[in-house]
């Protein structure tokens, strides 16, 4: 005799508590605890994002010049601005906030470099003119040394305690459109949309060589396995792979199945994540290279930029929607990619989060996966060029 269907009691007494909730009054009701902040709106497209690096806050700039500093929290309702300033006469391209966490650094497409009081929002010192073309990018190498990069190639050291910048190299043909330091704070890598990476020696105050050029805009830079590689991302949707200290040429490439890889921030040793025009935000695995899944999404929206939250637990991104979205990241920190996995063509992108393709924005259902280029194992990555394996790889479609 076929069972009846039990019923679980405590499913139904928690349906009844939601029901009594949804008949409370809003201003007795408890504010929700959310896995991740809320969206934060703008009214133009945010260009730049930057976490304070030890409280809940979160500075952005946007495409008419305005800055915006915001706390976060995951109580429902619990962002709150704080202040903003429109001091930027054009597009605030970049923000970071300094290591201390008291100021922020801002440049903007008017040539100019800002410094501002975090707890005010008080203008500390401007460089009207720091560049004789648009700044493009900006890097904080310590508690006074500075970089920027403009849209001509020019990079500029800055050193807060002097009025004028004490390095300046015109070596790329394009925009520099990232930069990163090593830990020793010595060789500075830029990479620029002529398709070169550079690499300067700021403690010599020297230029050491260019790469070789790759196919695209170079975009992004990350270092990666305990600064043993760095990882370049392109406008080809190509990661390409560099040893430390062999610059020159890439060890390794990585083509991803998207439009473009316009940004990229190191999450692990072995984990980035990238975002793209199509809006898709990538966890991706570095040797072996392999695309793990989606983090989140902007639908049909070029991301512009990611930033990570200084504990780890989030990932926050900001595209062309004016918004800026926060992805829960925390399981990353201890996801393991096998050497060796079976692969299989057609297969979904593989959602990482609750939010990823899920509910009214599921706009990506029908992408497929575009997990490539594999070099076998990492002991064999410096062992020669992957160029035959990458070119068979970016012939494959969906």
């Amino acid at each position: 005799m076929e069972e009846a269907p039990k019923h679980d009691e405590a499913n139904e007494a928690s349906d009844q508590v939601n029901l009594e909730e949804e008949d409370e009054p809003e201003e007795t009701r408890e504010p929700r605890i959310r896995d991740t902040p809320e969206d934060i709106n703008f009214e133009a497209a945010v260009n730049t994002i930057a976490f304070h690096p030890t409280q809940d806050i979160l500075a952005a700039g946007d495409l008419d010049g305005d800055v915006f500093v915001y706390s976060y929290s995951c109580l429902e309702g619990g962002n709150k601005e704080l202040w903003s300033s429109g001091h930027h006469l054009k597009s605030c391209r970049e923000a970071a906030f300094s290591h201390h966490g008291q100021q922020l650094f801002t440049v903007s497409k008017d040539k100019s470099i800002h410094i501002l009081n975090v707890e005010q929002g008080r203008l500390v010192k401007r460089i009207p003119k720091a560049h004789n073309s648009p700044i493009y990018s900006l890097l904080l190498i310590d508690e006074n040394l500075f970089a920027t990069g403009d849209e001509s190639g020019m990079l500029k050291v800055w050193d807060l305690r002097k009025d004028e910048a004490f390095m300046e190299m015109k070596k790329h043909d394009e925009y520099i459109s990232d930069m990163l330091i090593d830990q020793n704070k010595k060789i500075l890598l830029t990479a620029s949309g002529d398709g070169t990476m550079g690499v300067f020696n700021i403690k010599r105050r020297r230029f050491d060589l260019l790469s070789e050029y790759q196919d695209g805009d170079l975009t992004s830079l990350a270092l990666m396995k305990r600064g043993k590689k760095v990882a370049c991302g392109s406008s080809e949707g190509t990661i390409y792979l560099f040893n430390w200290d062999g610059f020159g040429a890439t060890s390794d490439r990585f083509a991803v199945k998207a439009e473009s890889i316009d940004c990229m921030i190191p999450i692990t040793d072995n984990i980035v994540c990238t975002g793209s025009m199509d809006g898709v935000i990538r966890a991706i695995n570095i040797l072996p290279n392999r695309v793990i899944g989606s983090v989140g999404q902007h639908p049909g929206e070029p991301v512009e930029q990611l930033a990570r939250s200084p504990d780890g637990r989030f990932l926050a991104s900001c595209a062309h929607d004016q918004k800026v979205k926060f992805w829960d990241i925390a399981p990353l920190g201890a996801m393991l990619v096998d050497d060796y996995r079976k692969r299989k063509k057609g297969r979904q992108l593989k959602a990482l989060s609750r939010k990823a393709f899920g509910g009214g924005e599921d706009f990506f259902a029908g992408l497929r996966e575009e997990a490539t280029g594999e070099k076998s194992q990492e002991g064999e990555e410096d062992g020669g060029s992957a160029e035959e394996q990458s070119e068979s790889e970016d012939s494959d479609s969906d």
